[in-house]
């Protein structure tokens, strides 16, 4: 049996949904000293909520529902590598889950702008709401992270992964103080052993690939409801977009 780490480097890159973040987290888990846990709070966050999302029961079966055991893992427990990769979904985090653990915790931000995360939201859910797609809270939880707990401003755009991830992803590694691995650009096509079972209803894309995709084109143009939501989260996303790094 392999030897846990007891204290490893515990990484948050905390996203709303359709972020490019299962592509993120393909990317860390092709590192040979990191190990990945998929959206540990989305089963809490729908037993707290009551959400009827797509296999709820499936997710309440499956993974961990109690927020208290799922933070004792996130920042108190050994881990099986050196680097404990979170996939963290900012609209997860409701009021009635601690931030308590956040400071055991390095924290890093993965933006995308809100027309393309609406376009491609649109696509899985047939409603939508600016919580939903977690700009308010990924903006709360920028300030925690900065403000309060003082750990330095560290933002990605998807955009900008996507127009040159040989260069970004070094970017981000040096910002979190590990070292970068050209295995992250490429990985296995398929469902991943650290995939949640949700990658069978949110994942179809993502599996097809072996790396990131191509550079995005010109925004989406939307109407109704969905222009508003991503015109409304506008005012969380620009902030961040304008300290991420370049």
């Amino acid at each position: 049996m392999a030897q846990l780490c007891e204290n490893p480097r515990r990484i948050a890159l905390w996203s709303g949904p359709r972020n490019l973040s299962t592509a993120m987290m393909r990317s860390f888990a092709t590192r040979n000293d990191t190990i990945c846990i998929d959206e540990p709070f989305y089963a809490p966050y729908l037993a707290l909520t009551g959400l009827n999302h797509p296999m709820r029961n499936e997710i309440l079966a499956t993974h961990e529902a109690d927020p208290t055991k799922v933070i004792d893992q996130l920042a108190y427990q050994p881990a099986a590598r050196p680097i404990f990769y979170q996939k963290q979904m900012t609209h997860h985090m409701v009021d009635s889950i601690s931030r308590d653990w956040m400071g055991e915790v390095r924290h890093a931000f993965l933006i995308r702008h809100p027309a393309r995360v609406m376009a491609s939201y649109a696509g899985k859910m047939e409603t939508a709401s600016l919580d939903a797609i977690g700009f308010p809270q990924q903006h709360s939880l920028f300030q925690l992270v900065t403000e309060k707990l003082g750990q330095p401003a560290i933002i990605i755009d998807s955009d900008d992964i996507l127009r040159d991830p040989a260069s970004m992803l070094p970017k981000l590694c040096a910002a979190l103080e590990i070292a970068y691995q050209p295995a992250m650009l490429h990985w296995t096509k398929g469902i991943q052993p650290e995939d949640g079972i949700w990658a069978l209803h949110w994942y179809d894309a993502i599996i097809e690939t072996t790396g990131f995709g191509s550079a995005p084109g010109k925004l989406p143009e939307l109407s109704g409801d969905y222009a508003a939501i991503a015109e409304a989260a506008m005012e969380y996303y620009t902030p961040l977009w304008e300290q991420r790094l370049r």
